[in-house]
């Protein structure tokens, strides 16, 4: 994707996961190619900014030495799976992630952000990301197929979670689901196969910074971090590999508990309750700077606090305590609110949304 400062690459971690060996070729990879700058998205995608479209073909080759890309385009858009990230070993998350990505070819002709959720661990932890079609665990203990929207899944017999997941997908379509675009937005009912009769199991907590039975989890400032800071974080620590969560965190295994420069390890960081886009000049749809002024902000901002570079608001999707959303090169002011709503407070400079917020 092309933005103000040069293209953004995707990269999708199988599972989730990185070796030490890979987070280390593709931070190095960053700094060569583009502007050393990673971001973290909430489907736990990498994207590596500021790539020349001259740089383009050698971060390629960089990231396919790392075994980081798909054999073509319509792989890596079909592979859109979110796994819970604490997953181990032949437990449930992994090998049903496996058997999917095996059998990607099976499913249908879906629109491009359409994805999946495996969430297969003693309690769900996704349930607030974004997804189509969830594999989670039930209230009764088994696992359950779950459409975006509905509240009660499908249960599933042993060894047809994936079948049953790719029928789902197929009726999705057959039905009509396309034009929607997405499951939530899909008004068809359901089968009567696919009528869920369970709730999922009560949820888990999703993983903050701090000690980890697996190793240390460190936070991430509007989901971006800079190459050299994750690639010091990962050697100073002693990690054996990574795990990107949607939470604008990452799981180090293995390492070493502690603070380290460039990410956050306190929980209650300010940082962590605000959302802010690139801005610009970093995005052409935006007229004003946007994380500066965010983090100015947030240790202001009792709630969550979302600055949005225009009306679409691409880093929040739900309402924030406090938004604040460019427009013409100045912010306006909304309250519980989302960057499309109806503003309290109109043709601010950033110097008056601090003075209004308590913050000059």
């Amino acid at each position: 994707m092309l933005s103000g400062d040069g293209y953004v690459v995707r990269v999708r971690p199988r599972l989730a996961h990185l070796g030490a060996g890979q987070v280390l070729g593709l931070c190095e990879a960053a700094e060569r190619h583009g502007a050393g700058l990673i971001d973290v998205t909430n489907r736990a995608n990498i994207q590596i900014r500021g790539v020349s479209e001259t740089a383009w073909l050698a971060l390629m080759e960089d990231l396919g030495a790392l075994n980081l890309l798909d054999a073509d385009v319509e792989t890596e858009t079909r592979r859109n799976i979110l796994v819970a990230p604490t997953w181990q070993e032949r437990d449930d998350t992994e090998w049903l992630a496996l058997e999917l990505t095996a059998r990607l070819a099976e499913l249908p002709q879906l629109p491009p952000k359409m994805g999946f959720a495996i969430d297969a661990g003693d309690a769900p932890v996704l349930q607030d990301t974004p997804a189509d079609f969830r594999i989670e665990r039930g209230v009764s203990g088994g696992l359950i197929l779950r459409a975006e929207g509905h509240a009660l899944g499908l249960p599933l017999a042993q060894v047809q979670e994936i079948d049953q997941l790719i029928r789902l997908a197929w009726w999705f379509v057959a039905s009509g689901g396309a034009e929607a675009g997405r499951m939530a937005r899909h008004r068809a009912p359901l089968p009567d196969w696919a009528t869920g009769t369970e709730a999922p199991a009560p949820a888990g907590a999703p993983l903050r910074p701090g000690p980890h039975a697996m190793g240390a989890v460190l936070g991430l400032a509007f989901g971006q971090v800079r190459a050299a800071d994750l690639a010091r974080a990962i050697e100073d620590s002693g990690a054996q590999a990574m795990r990107v969560t949607p939470w604008r965190a990452l799981l180090l295994l293995g390492a070493e508990p502690g603070p380290r420069a460039g990410l956050v390890w306190d929980a209650d960081a300010p940082m962590l309750r605000a959302d802010a886009c690139p801005g610009a000049p970093f995005c052409p749809q935006a007229t004003v700077e946007t994380r500066a002024l965010a983090r100015a902000l947030a240790p202001h901002v009792a709630g969550s606090l979302h600055v949005s570079g225009c009306a679409k608001g691409c880093a929040r999707a739900t309402p924030a305590d406090l938004c604040v959303i460019g427009r013409d090169g100045r912010y306006d002011i909304a309250h519980n609110a989302t960057a499309g709503d109806r503003p309290a407070q109109t043709g601010l400079s950033a110097q008056h949304v601090l003075t209004t917020i308590g913050a000059a």
